[in-house]
């Protein structure tokens, strides 16, 4: 049950993570992030695909990319196989709130894990599992990943000019929306629990979080038959200056296109038949696109912000990602997370903060992410386990 006494909305909570790469991770480092106890069920001498996604980076399993995602857990390393591996998850469960995986369909009943066979044992347990496609259907068995979820569900497909060619959006949207969405629906389900006393099963897609990310595209073509994008409307765009590149959103004013041309210092395209109506102006998309790429190309990126904001028309630079890092707006949400490692064994952390900021909790690296295992004797102590009986799962390599 939730302790309503801790100082984080999720003290009290116990999560048992199977989840591993991203999609899972993501989720329960959140539910980590504002209080839970999040255990991370391991390989025993592998772990998390993630630990050795990268390489040979320098720092081997507890590379960037895992620590990124794997914050305030703790990781125990089990023999799965194992008839005492088995014991040892069994025994976490019955203290637990929730358990959480991002397997294949079908993969946590062949280990004995499935939904039906823990909600007789365990009534109160949520059950949150991710998947790539869904549990059912035709591509239930089909290994899930972001890109594969890009190129079905049409985003690849979506393009603002018809002549660029495919390309795969290069961070992980998928993944990271449908981790969200985990985390909604285990909140959901504890808030549920709480007037039922009964747990649930949660189940969500990296497909069905990029059909839902397209909502009011998906709308238009529903209920219009049309292909709708913002970014192939035509008062917005990206423009390479002298000395970078700036996107343009021509929204929110009753005509967009002359507070455009006012602002960059050219004739009121606007007045030009090609570009006299919303319509007109997406036929010609092309012609004024390559009118307003000259005229950005002129000069830079800061002369042209200054222009358009004093004409309050949307615009932004156009930064890498180590420019939007070092950006002072970065530092003022807070969004950088940083610690040294007190043993000094590791390199200083930098990670990105939780987006979601409360005023009655913060956010904190509580445990840096874990070394592999690093955890079990401890975890397994709290359940009550006798140094022998420890030191003899470790002789045995169950742990």
């Amino acid at each position: 049950m939730m302790n309503r006494n801790g100082t984080s909305p999720l003290a009290g909570i116990r999560v048992v993570d199977f989840t591993q790469v991203m999609m899972g991770p993501c989720a329960t480092q959140m539910l980590g992030d504002y209080g839970a106890d999040v255990i991370k069920i391991e390989r025993r001498g592998s772990g998390d695909l993630s630990r050795w996604s990268i390489g040979d980076d320098p720092a081997g399993a507890q590379n960037p990319v895992f620590s990124s995602l794997n914050r305030n857990k703790r990781s125990i390393a089990l023999d799965l196989k194992s008839a005492e591996g088995q014991r040892i998850v069994h025994d976490l469960l019955a203290d637990a709130d929730v358990i959480a995986s991002n397997f294949r369909a079908g993969v946590m009943d062949r280990m004995g894990l499935g939904y039906e066979t823990l909600r007789a044992r365990y009534p109160k347990l949520i059950y949150a599992i991710g998947s790539g496609f869904g549990l059912g259907g035709p591509y239930a068995h089909k290994g899930g990943q972001d890109i594969l979820a890009q190129a079905l569900t049409g985003v690849m497909a979506r393009k603002c000019d018809s002549t660029d060619p495919l390309l795969v959006y290069p961070t992980s949207l998928a993944d990271y929306s449908a981790g969200m969405h985990m985390v909604q629906g285990i909140l959901l389900a504890l808030l549920q629990r709480e007037r039922t006393g009964e747990g649930q099963m949660i189940e969500v897609s990296l497909y069905d979080s990029m059909l839902a990310m397209q909502m009011q595209e998906a709308a238009m073509a529903l209920m219009r038959g049309v292909e709708f994008s913002w970014g192939a409307l035509p008062f917005n765009g990206a423009f390479a200056t002298t000395d970078g590149a700036l996107v343009v959103v021509g929204a929110f004013k009753e005509n967009p296109l002359r507070e455009i041309c006012l602002a960059i210092g050219i004739a009121d395209l606007s007045l030009d038949a090609r570009f006299s109506t919303f319509s007109e102006s997406m036929k010609h998309r092309t012609d004024l696109h390559a009118i307003l790429r000259a005229r950005f190309a002129s000069d830079t990126t800061a002369h042209w912000i200054a222009a358009l904001e004093a004409r309050d028309l949307l615009c932004a630079p156009v930064q890498t990602m180590l420019q939007a890092l070092d950006d002072p707006q970065t530092a003022a949400n807070g969004m950088v997370l940083e610690q040294a490692d007190p043993e000094r064994r590791a390199e200083t952390l930098r990670v990105i903060a939780s987006p979601v900021h409360l005023s009655g909790s913060t956010t904190t690296i509580r445990r840096r992410p874990p070394r592999l295992g690093a955890d079990g004797r401890d975890i397994l102590g709290e359940l009550g386990y006798s140094a022998d009986r420890i030191a003899s799962l470790e002789q045995a390599k169950v742990i």
